[in-house]
């Protein structure tokens, strides 16, 4: 019987995710967010790199951010969907990073997807409960939507740009 290998993710850690079998991105742990599971959260850049390439941390931790995600990091190495490349301190700025998530989100199996909603709460990683606003208005317009992702979401809205599946609106 083969022996697996324990995953250990810890903040800082950086990881590839293959687009194709030329290129990559890299995403990185960058804190745990107590209001959602305590799951992990990254945040995953837009740069391409060739396959083969292994960059600086520091070069692509200082790239442009595509998105920040909840999502459990260890269950995508074991999956193989990604792998551990490096680790950098650099984590940019967790406090700044919002969130939203509408409760009506949730459905059972065979109910409709949620399109539009009007009962939105809004939190920041270092927040200790959640902000109920109603519609999201000004800047709760550019939250990431906050459910914790599985890896197969994760390494599509990587390569692609888009979410696999509907979000609700908020307009």
């Amino acid at each position: 019987m083969e022996k697996r290998k324990r995953v250990i993710a810890k903040i800082g850690d950086v990881f590839a995710v293959k687009i194709d079998d030329k290129s990559q991105k890299f995403f990185q742990l960058i804190a745990f967010d107590p209001l959602q599971l305590n799951s992990d959260v990254v945040r995953t850049f837009n740069e391409v790199y060739s396959a083969t390439e292994t960059p600086p941390m520091d070069r692509i931790v200082a790239g442009e951010v595509q998105f920040f995600s909840h999502c459990i990091v260890t269950w995508g190495v074991k999956l193989g969907l990604w792998e551990k490349v490096g680790k950098s301190r650099n984590v940019g700025e967790i406090e700044q990073i919002l969130f939203c998530l509408t409760p009506e989100y949730a459905r059972r199996n065979g109910e409709e997807r949620l399109v539009r909603s009007d009962k939105w709460y809004v939190w920041r990683i270092v927040d200790h409960a959640y902000t109920h606003v109603g519609k999201l208005r000004g800047e709760n317009q550019n939250a990431e939507f906050g459910v914790v992702f599985t890896p197969h979401d994760i390494a599509y809205r990587i390569r692609t740009g888009q979410h696999e599946y509907p979000i609700p609106s908020y307009d």
